[in-house]
């Protein structure tokens, strides 16, 4: 390999290349909202549709598993151009036969894998683009794009897809998830390590093993296990708005519209701070600051604004961490790393792990002590966690921000 694999190369402007994540956020947004909703106007129970949809995000954290594969034989556009357009196909699917259940069920598990894929092939492709000084500015946008893509999905998609014939919606749907491929063409996509390729599986996976001996992946890996800054009370706060005496209509309005403008402020927060601060630090102040104000709400009145104060106050933290936690992963990623879908892929995974358990555990505090017991629960949680991690990794929080990964070395 020549040095060149330590060198950003040229690119468009980083909302263009941030904005190839759009994919993923519109997935999201349709199987976390729009599709349940489908699923309770066929009569399908509540806890069946709660049962399907975990199943259905599951791949965003088991994908990484597969994700050796984005980094080897073909370009990781041809890699986002392949998963993207089955992701769009699926969703499509979904509309337009979505009584079948246990068909969507099936489809919609392997769309929402091949999301993932996609993310990971955009998310090594447009990482390993950048130089070390524009990592804050691409996790800005690539959380833009997520929080901003699913929102549209929510505020206009969902109505649409809801109320016009099946065939209007599939159309939207599919069109929509394409749109982002039409950024691709700007992008510069270099070949897969033509070496890394030529390997067998073996020597390939004893190459991924010695990249997650480094410390600057394993600080990463624990900064986003442990839910430091998870923030998973937005997905259950949906289902509390009856403890805020809110009704649906002021709930859809903060999960669709709210989510998108509250989201996009939280974002564009992030490359200001990090002026001042270590992304790695900051993920933690964030944690931090936002388990108080959980706390704090506690203290309102149960109203139907103070549930509005809640619902954007977690979405403004949330989409601060995600978007301190994409700027570390392009930070360890660093510019022409040859495994950078892999790292990215693993990372998000790591990132998800949280929201799901943390998810559990905040329902496990609501049936025992409430609103109270939910949040205290999540904010209790997320203190220890921050307060170990700082303590723990001390040493490495405040350290100099770490040189690109170079490429792995490859056992003889």
């Amino acid at each position: 390999m020549t040095d060149s694999h330590a060198v950003a190369r040229p690119h468009p402007p980083i909302w263009v290349m941030g904005l190839t994540n759009a994919v993923f956020g519109m997935m999201n947004g349709f199987a976390v909202v729009t599709l349940p909703q489908m699923l309770a106007a066929e009569g399908v129970p509540g806890g069946h549709i709660a049962a399907i949809t975990a199943a259905i995000i599951s791949p965003g954290f088991w994908a990484f598993i597969f994700s050796p594969m984005l980094d080897v034989r073909l370009r990781r556009r041809t890699y986002a151009l392949l998963f993207g357009a089955i992701a769009a196909l699926a969703v499509a699917f979904t509309v337009l036969h979505h009584s079948d259940v246990g068909t969507v069920e099936i489809v919609m598990l392997i769309g929402y894998l091949s999301a993932a894929f996609y993310q990971g092939s955009v998310g090594g492709w447009m990482g390993s683009l950048i130089s070390p000084e524009e990592d804050s500015q691409l996790g800005t946008w690539f959380n833009i794009a997520n929080v901003g893509s699913g929102g549209v999905i929510i505020v206009a998609g969902g109505p649409l897809i809801l109320h016009a014939p099946p065939a209007v919606g599939a159309t939207f749907m599919l069109l929509a998830m394409l749109l982002p491929a039409a950024l691709f063409p700007f992008i510069p996509a270099p070949p897969p390590d033509k070496l890394l390729a030529s390997e067998s599986f073996g020597r390939f996976g004893r190459a991924i093993l010695d990249l997650l001996r480094r410390n600057d992946v394993l600080i990463g890996l624990a900064l986003f296990v442990l839910p430091a800054a998870s923030f998973s009370l937005t997905n259950v706060l949906g289902g509390l708005g009856k403890d805020y005496h809110a009704n649906a209509s002021t709930v859809s309005l903060f999960a669709g519209l709210g989510s998108i403008v509250a989201g996009l402020g939280g974002s564009f927060l992030v490359p200001r701070l990090a002026r001042r601060i270590e992304l790695r630090p900051l993920y933690l102040l964030i944690g931090i600051v936002g388990a108080i104000f959980t706390l704090g709400t506690l203290l309102l009145p149960r109203a139907p604004w103070t549930f509005g104060v809640v619902f954007t106050g977690e979405i403004i933290f949330q989409a601060l961490a995600f978007t301190a936690a994409f700027g570390i992963a392009f930070q360890i990623i660093g510019p022409g790393n040859p495994l950078a879908s892999t790292l990215f892929t693993l990372l998000i995974a790591a990132m998800n792990l949280p929201i799901i358990y943390n998810g559990i555990l905040d329902g496990w505090g609501y049936d025992r002590g409430g609103l109270a017991g939910s949040f205290v629960m999540d904010a209790g949680l997320r203190l220890a966690a921050c307060i170990l991690l700082a303590l723990a990794l001390r040493r490495w929080l405040f350290a100099p921000r770490p040189p690109p990964l170079a490429e792995p070395a490859l056992p003889d």
